[in-house]
Order: structure tokens, then C-alpha cells, then sequence
């Protein structure tokens, strides 16, 4: 990405309440499942095990057999072929295998969208685009756990499903903005609600009892000087959904390529002008649809 492109807003506070009672007051949001719920449960019980994990997460054969094609397939690259979650839990460790078990889950609660206003496939591929540019940057600049960037990627723009559900008729309105004016939807959403999609992300995912890992970066995607604490996972994330944009990953009903910070920029050691990495990047990608989305 040439240098022109680089650009700084404003930074707004962290939070705003209004985003939360977006969520409190959305009677159509929908819950995480129960076989999710009850792993975050076994998760705090010091006396859990591994079994006991693995049995929370085979109760549900849909989600069970989910998790086991992604563990198997060449997003995770192991040596050793999986077919049991006690495998799996055992290769991969219980927090890993806890944010497959969140990624799957994520993708499959949010089904009620309307159709009008966001085209689920697209979304999702723009998310996924967003997760798999993640970990590539991360693992290309050293970062020690790209495997949870790839997470974070795939949950960033979670918020703006939120926002679909809570105010259908109000999000249709700014998208048909948008499109009419040129406007960034983010803009307008700040500009009309105090707050963005962004915003409501976070609200949503510290609700779940998500780490500051994941829900930091959610927050500051659009706006990485606001970080905090997880700066260098902010503005990779914050690169990687500028890169999933421009290589046209799906739309979560932004119609333009947001602006890069420099402020991100200048903490991401990464060569954007590699086309053996952007190459990667589309490769993943397109395995990635195959085992995520199917």
C-alpha cells in the first residue's frame, strides 16, 4: 500500500454506554450455544480436565464435526491426523481449541440477519479474509501467537451484525447513505450514533467474557491510536482488514477501503509489496472458505 494512504482520525474514548445499551436492548440477539457456554464453564472449574473438555464439546456432533475438519485440515498444519476432541485437545491445548470452538460457534448464531441489509456469505468472507491476512502478518512479523490474531480477525466486525439486528431500519438508512454520498459507513455511524460498529463488538465480545486480547483490537480496529494495552495486535489487525478490502474478500456492508493509520503502519513489520506474501494470504484464503464456511 503506497504511502498516500496513510491517514489518522481523531481518537474518540474507548467505550461509549450507548453501544452497550444497543446490545441490552436487542431482543433478537442471539446466544452463544449451549456446548460453548458449558466449555466456558468446565474452563473455570480448577478441577476440570481434558476429558471433561472434550466431552462438553462432543455433546454437540454438528459443532464436534466443525472443529475436527478445521484441526485437520491446512489451516492448522499438524502432522498427526485428529478424530477425537480428546486429540485434539491434547495437540492443541485448551485455549486454542476453545477459540475454534468460539470462531465455529460465532459463524453459526447469526443467521437472523436480514438479507437486505448484509449478505451473510460476503460477510464472512471479509472476515475471513480479514483472520487469514491476520496470521500471516503475524506470523511474517514475529508475533508469538498469530493463531489467536486469526480469531480476533474473524470476529472483528461482529459488531455490525449486532447493529443490523438492533436497528434494521436505521442500518439500512445509513447503508443506503453510503452508497449515496461516497461516506464511509463507520464515519456515518459515529457520525449519527456517537459510536461505531467497532464499539458495539467490543460491548458484545467483553459480554461473552472474551480476554482484552481479543476485544481491544475489536474495539480499535478503525481507530489504533485508542489502544491501549495490545497496540501491536491492534494495528495488525487494523492492516489486515485494510488488506482484505483491497483484495476484495467479501463486504461486511463497507462499500469502500477504509484509510490506513500510520500510527498501525509504522508498528506492523511487514512487507506489503511482497507478492509472494500477498500470495499466501489469497492462498489461505481459499482454503480457509473451503473448510470454515462449507
Amino acid at each position: 500500500m503506497p504511502p498516500s494512504t496513510l491517514h489518522d482520525r481523531p481518537s474518540p474514548k474507548f467505550t461509549d454506554a450507548s453501544a452497550s445499551r444497543m446490545i441490552a436492548g436487542c431482543s433478537s440477539l442471539p446466544s452463544l450455544p449451549a456446548a460453548y457456554l458449558r466449555l466456558l464453564e468446565a474452563m473455570n472449574n480448577p478441577y476440570s480436565s481434558a476429558d471433561d473438555f472434550a466431552r462438553v464439546i462432543e455433546h454437540d456432533p454438528a459443532l464436534t464435526a466443525r472443529v475436527l475438519r478445521v484441526v485437520n485440515s491446512p489451516l492448522i498444519r499438524l502432522s498427526t491426523p485428529i478424530d477425537t476432541m480428546t486429540m485434539a485437545m491434547s495437540v492443541l491445548g485448551v485455549g486454542h481449541l476453545h477459540d475454534l470452538v468460539l470462531a465455529t460457534s460465532a459463524i453459526d448464531v447469526f443467521n437472523n440477519v436480514p438479507a437486505d441489509l448484509i449478505d451473510m456469505n460476503s460477510f464472512w468472507r471479509h472476515s475471513l479474509g480479514t483472520a487469514v491476512a491476520c496470521r500471516v502478518i503475524g506470523v511474517e512479523s514475529g508475533h508469538p501467537d498469530a493463531d489467536k490474531l486469526f480469531i480476533t480477525g474473524l470476529l472483528h466486525d461482529i459488531g455490525r451484525l449486532v447493529m443490523c439486528l438492533a436497528e434494521p431500519i436505521l442500518m439500512r438508512d445509513l447503508m443506503q447513505r453510503a452508497s449515496e454520498t461516497g461516506d464511509l459507513l463507520v464515519d456515518l455511524e459515529r457520525d449519527v450514533l456517537g459510536f461505531d460498529h467497532a464499539d458495539v463488538g467490543f460491548e458484545l465480545l467483553a459480554g461473552w467474557g472474551l480476554p482484552g486480547s481479543l476485544t481491544e483490537p475489536v474495539a480499535c480496529h478503525h481507530q489504533p491510536q485508542r489502544s491501549r494495552h495490545y497496540q501491536r495486535e491492534v494495528a495488525i489487525l487494523h492492516v489486515a482488514d485494510i488488506t482484505a478490502h483491497a483484495l476484495f474478500f467479501g463486504s461486511s456492508g463497507e462499500r469502500l477501503i477504509p484509510p490506513l493509520s500510520s500510527f498501525a503502519w509504522s508498528l506492523v513489520e511487514w512487507d506489503s509489496s511482497s507478492s509472494r506474501t500477498l500470495s499466501d494470504v489469497d492462498i489461505q484464503f481459499q482454503v480457509a472458505q473451503q473448510v470454515v464456511l462449507r
